[in-house]
């Protein structure tokens, strides 16, 4: 019964942990201008299939960014994958694009390295 306890109280935390990882996921993509409706699922989607030192990485890539570039009003979906294919890890603009795709945020056959 404790070890039960144990499990169902690791599994819990692991869930709120997630919940809260998406929701820092979507607050900081709205940061960047993308819609709320379409940060939470994108957030919801990254939050799931990136590490945090992933999203670290994006998060410090990203700010980055928009600070070299103070003219600029919000970044896209496009220009976050653009940023994260600086990163030199192929998973992170993999999964900015697929998830921009699901959440119907970017068009299908979407690529970071392609003209719109």
């Amino acid at each position: 019964m404790t070890r039960t306890l144990a499990i169902a109280s690791a599994t819990l935390a692991v869930a709120m942990l997630t919940g809260c990882a998406s929701q820092r996921i979507a607050s900081a993509l709205e940061r960047y201008g993308v819609p709320p409706e379409q940060a939470g699922c994108v957030g919801d989607s990254l939050s799931q299939r990136l590490s945090f030192s992933q999203l670290r990485a994006l998060d410090r890539a990203a700010t980055s960014y928009r600070e070299l570039d103070r003219g600029r009003a919000s970044l896209t979906l496009f220009d976050l994958a653009r940023v994260a294919l600086e990163l030199r890890d192929p998973v992170i603009p993999l999964e900015i694009v697929r998830a921009g795709v699901a959440c119907s945020v970017l068009p299908a056959g979407s690529a970071p390295g392609r003209s719109r």
